[in-house]
């Protein structure tokens, strides 16, 4: 069986946020960049779970984005992926994304493409779901659970008030979320093996951009705590109905 992850460069969540070019573009200047955490801790452990239970499963990671996605990748490959596909592109729209991932897919003729349910800077949960239109293949979003029945998949996805089973012939596209597998990091083994393990650069094929980002804007700075005296009630009241519009 041959798997797919793809996989995504994020900044770490502690990183302080900032903008250039009138607001347009991200300043990644002093950015720590991450794995997205719902490739890295869900789809890609996952995939490796497989794995570690049949020899015969290889994995292949594909990211699209310039140089500085390597160590990224890289990490990736220390975690527990064969292979590395970096499609040299820089773009931030999802359907440009999605496409250079299909021909990747088309090209290589997985069983099954794995891909986190959105990432932490743009939460679009769109990737999965062009993927499938764009491979013609069956699609379930939101995965929590994963298990192999022979051809078939076997998918449990939380939806309102409960869970919902899923089952699917391969090959499919799949998008996992939390519940999929547990974090790991890498060992040492793991991070010198990376270090030989193929990264192939590709061009990007002709594809649509069909969105683009007119401006980035912060929230509202968070304004300082108001004291109220615990005798005061009325003015907490007041406070809370006037200002706050919590009551």
């Amino acid at each position: 069986m041959k798997i797919l992850v793809c996989i995504s460069k994020t900044p770490d969540t502690t990183a302080k946020i900032a903008f250039t070019d009138n607001n347009t573009k991200f300043d990644g200047n002093g950015v720590q960049w991450i794995i997205n955490p719902y490739d890295e801790w869900y789809s890609l452990v996952r995939a490796i779970e497989l794995k570690e239970a049949d020899a015969s499963v290889v994995i292949h990671l594909v990211t699209v984005g310039a140089a500085d996605a390597d160590p990224i990748i890289r990490k990736a490959l220390a975690l527990g992926g064969d292979e590395a596909i970096r499609v040299n592109a820089d773009s931030h729209d999802s359907y440009y994304v999605a496409s250079q991932i299909a021909e990747v897919a088309k090209q290589g003729s997985y069983d099954l493409v794995f891909t986190g349910k959105e990432t932490i800077d743009y939460n679009g949960s769109s990737i999965g779901g062009m993927l499938a239109e764009l491979l013609d293949l069956p699609y379930i979003a939101l995965a929590s659970k994963f298990e192999l029945a022979g051809t078939k998949a076997i998918v449990t996805r939380e939806i309102e008030g409960g869970e919902e089973t899923c089952e699917v012939a391969l090959p499919a596209v799949i998008s996992c979320q939390k519940g999929m597998a547990e974090a790991r990091i890498p060992n040492m083994r793991g991070i010198m093996a990376a270090r030989t393990k193929p990264l192939k650069v590709v061009e990007p094929v002709s594809a649509d951009s069909l969105t683009g980002i007119q401006s980035f804007s912060l929230p509202p700075a968070k304004a300082g705590v108001k004291l109220v005296d615990p005798e005061n009630v009325s003015e907490l009241v007041r406070l809370l109905h006037e200002e706050a519009k919590a009551i």
